[in-house]
C-alpha cells in the first residue's frame, strides 16, 4: 500500500464535553482497501473520533476529508449517504423484525405504496450470500447468534453501499471459529476496495487482521505503525505512555483454610455434579471452551440459577437459602461476564451502583445515611482510580474499563469473603487489565478467596494457584500451578482423559 493516497483524512479534531476534553488534535489517515486498526485504552477517544466521522457527534474544530471532499456530517443518515457506516459494539438491530426487514429498515422497496416483501427478501438473500451467510431472511433477528447478527449488520452496510466501514469491538463476544469467518468477510470487503476501521483491544486480532494500526492516548493520536513491522510491546508503550511488563504479576500470599466448599452441585442438562473447594488467599482458575459450563457453574454457586442438587458452604456454613441475596449475606460476591446487562444499573449514578450491595452498612435504623454512602463510594473511587466527572453521573457514560471498576467497587464495599470473577478483563484495555490484576492480588493478600473464570490463557496461568477445567458441564480435573500448562489445560478442555 506504499504510495497510495488516503481515502480518509482526519486532521486537528477536537471535541469537548462538559468537564471533559475528549479529543485534542486527533487525526487519522485510512488507505483504500486496508484494515486500519484503531487502538487505545478505554477513554482514549477512539469511539468519539469515529462518532464524529459517522455523524453522531460534531467536532468543535478540525477537518475531515473523504474521497477528496471536505465533509462535516450532521447526522448518521448524512454520513451513511456518503457511504460512511459504523457497526457499534452494541448491535443496532430490531430483535422482533426479520433479517430482511432489518436489512431494509427505512428503505423498503415499494410498489404502489405497498412494501414489496418478495423484493426485500430477495435483496437480503443476495447480500447475505455475498457474505457467505446462509441465514433465512425470514428469521427473526432475536433467534440469531451474535456472529450471525454481526453479518446482518454488515449486510445492512452493503445495502447502504458502504464506501468505508467502522467496526467497534466486533470480536468481543465471538468464538475463535466465528472470528475466523468474520475475518474472511472483512478481507472480502477490502478486496472490493472498501476500507475497514477496526477498533479492538485484542492484540491477536490486530496482528491477524490489521494492515496498519493507529494508537490514541488521552484524546490524541500518538502514532501509526505498519502491523507487520511492530510488536506488542511497542503498541502497549504507545497506548499507556509507559512500559507494562507482559508477564502477569503473581503475588505470593499465605493460603489459609477452606472458605468455599462446593459438593455435588448439579443442574439437569447443564451441570454434571461438580465438587470443588477454594481457600482464603487462593485463586482458583476455571478454564474451558465456550459452552463448557464455566459461567453456569458460577451462577449456580451464587444462586442466580437454581441448582437441582448439591451443597454450597461459605466459611463452613451451608447456604440454605440459595439465591443472590442469601449469597451476599453469606459473604459471596459475583462479578458477572455481562456487566452492562447483569452487573450494572447503567441509568443510575456511579455512587448508587457502588453501594448497592452494602446499603445496610450505610443506614441508621433503616434510613439511608447519604453522607456515609457518599463517603464510602468516594473512597472506593479513589482506591480503584475510577475516572469520572462526578459520583452523580450516570454509569452508562463511563468507559468500559471504568464501568468494570464500578462493579468491582460494589463488591469491595460488600466486604465479601469469596469473589467469583467471570471474564473480569473482557473488553477492557491493557492498562485497566493491569490494574485489575493488581486489585485481585490485593484481595487475596487480604485473605479473600477468588474463583477466576477467564478465556485468556496467559491470565489464567499467570494468576491461578490451581486450575479447574470444565468440559460439557463436567469438571474434567483440577491442576496444581506446577502442572497447569497451556497444553494440559487444552487437553482437558477438549474432554481428553488425564492419563
Amino acid at each position: 500500500m506504499t504510495g497510495m493516497e488516503p481515502i480518509l483524512r482526519m486532521r486537528g479534531i477536537c471535541k469537548r464535553f462538559p468537564g471533559v476534553q475528549a479529543l485534542q488534535d486527533a487525526g487519522l489517515d485510512v488507505l483504500p482497501g486496508e484494515v486500519h486498526v484503531l487502538l487505545g485504552e478505554n477513554g482514549a477517544g477512539k469511539s468519539t473520533l469515529m462518532k464524529i466521522l459517522c455523524g453522531q457527534y460534531t467536532a468543535d474544530s478540525g477537518v475531515v476529508t473523504f474521497a477528496g471532499e471536505a465533509i462535516r456530517p450532521a447526522s448518521p443518515l448524512e454520513a451513511e449517504s456518503r457511504g460512511l457506516v459504523m457497526i457499534h459494539q452494541e448491535l443496532n438491530l430490531v430483535p422482533g423484525l426479520s433479517v430482511a426487514e432489518n436489512v431494509f429498515l427505512g428503505h423498503e422497496p415499494t410498489h404502489g405504496g405497498l412494501i414489496r416483501s418478495d423484493a426485500m427478501r430477495q435483496g437480503a438473500q443476495n447480500l447475505l450470500a455475498k457474505l457467505r451467510c446462509d441465514v433465512d431472511p425470514d428469521t427473526p433477528v432475536a433467534d440469531l447468534s451474535v456472529a450471525e447478527q454481526q453479518l446482518v449488520e454488515i449486510a445492512c452496510a452493503l445495502r447502504q453501499r458502504a464506501r468505508l466501514l467502522v467496526m467497534d469491538e466486533p470480536t468481543a463476544a465471538l468464538s475463535d471459529s466465528e472470528i475466523e469467518a468474520l475475518f474472511d468477510v472483512i478481507h472480502s470487503l477490502c478486496g472490493d476496495g472498501v476500507p475497514v476501521i477496526f477498533i479492538s483491544h485484542r492484540m491477536k486480532d490486530i496482528f491477524a487482521i490489521g494492515d496498519r494500526v493507529t494508537v490514541m492516548r488521552d484524546g490524541r493520536t500518538v502514532g501509526t505503525r505498519d502491523v507487520k513491522h511492530t510488536e506488542v510491546a511497542e503498541l502497549i508503550q504507545l497506548m499507556v505512555g509507559r512500559t507494562i511488563a507482559e508477564q502477569i504479576p503473581k503475588r505470593e500470599v499465605r493460603i489459609g483454610e477452606v472458605v468455599l466448599q462446593v459438593e455435588g452441585l448439579v443442574r439437569a442438562g447443564v451441570l454434571s455434579p461438580v465438587s470443588l473447594s477454594v481457600r482464603s488467599g487462593e485463586i482458583l482458575g476455571v478454564a474451558g471452551l465456550m459452552g463448557s459450563g464455566r459461567t453456569e457453574l458460577a451462577r449456580a454457586i451464587f444462586g442466580a440459577d437454581v441448582a437441582d442438587g448439591g451443597t454450597v458452604r461459605v466459611t463452613g456454613r451451608t447456604m440454605s437459602g440459595r439465591n443472590p441475596g442469601a449469597s451476599i449475606a453469606a459473604g459471596l460476591g459475583f462479578i458477572t461476564e455481562d456487566r452492562k446487562r447483569q452487573g450494572l444499573m447503567l441509568q443510575r449514578s456511579v455512587g448508587e451502583n457502588i453501594t448497592l450491595t452494602s446499603l445496610d452498612d450505610v443506614a441508621r435504623f433503616g434510613v439511608l445515611d447519604l453522607r456515609a454512602e457518599r463517603e464510602r463510594a468516594e473512597g472506593l473511587v479513589e482506591r480503584l482510580k475510577i475516572h469520572l466527572a462526578s459520583l452523580d453521573q450516570e454509569t452508562v457514560s463511563l468507559s468500559g474499563g471504568n464501568q468494570q471498576k464500578v462493579v468491582l467497587a460494589r463488591w469491595l464495599a460488600a466486604r465479601c469473603r469469596v469473589l467469583l470473577f467471570d471474564e473480569p478483563t473482557r473488553g477492557i484495555d491493557v492498562a485497566a487489565k493491569a490494574e485489575i490484576y493488581e486489585l485481585i492480588g490485593e484481595l487475596v493478600g487480604q485473605g479473600v478467596a477468588v474463583v477466576l473464570i477467564t478465556s485468556e490463557m496467559p491470565e489464567l496461568l499467570g494468576l491461578a494457584d490451581r486450575v479447574a477445567v470444565m468440559h460439557e458441564g463436567a469438571l474434567q480435573g483440577v491442576l496444581d500451578r506446577a502442572e497447569a500448562t497451556q497444553e494440559r489445560v487444552m487437553q482437558l478442555a477438549l474432554g481428553e482423559s488425564r492419563s
